[in-house]
């Protein structure tokens, strides 16, 4: 399985970046995401930015790899109070998640 991890832009170089995120640095890819700048969140897997992404964006993507974290760790995770699993969204909420157009 391949988890997406947030990760923040820290330094622009051809067809790469250097980014932070989850206590880690990296040194990804980014050739499917176009030109990034620092400060710029993008989502990533393995050692390639997948999907740019913004900063609350990124703050839920992180948050619910904390609750994963705490369950694989045998802790009772904290749902955040606005957390919804997807199967509970609606497709216009969906669409919203996911960034697709409106029909």
């Amino acid at each position: 399985m391949c988890i997406g991890i947030p990760m923040q832009v820290e330094q622009v170089e051809p067809r790469h970046a250097t980014v932070l995120g989850r206590g880690e640095r990296r040194r990804v890819g980014t050739a499917l995401v176009g030109t990034v700048a620092p400060g710029d969140w993008l989502l990533v897997f393995l050692d390639d930015a997948r999907e740019r992404i913004d900063a609350q964006r990124a703050a839920e993507v992180n948050a619910v790899l904390d609750m994963v974290s705490a369950a694989m760790n045998g802790q009772t995770p904290q749902a955040q109070p606005d957390f919804e699993l997807p199967s509970r969204l609606s497709a216009q909420q969906l669409r919203a998640l996911t960034g697709a157009a409106k029909p």
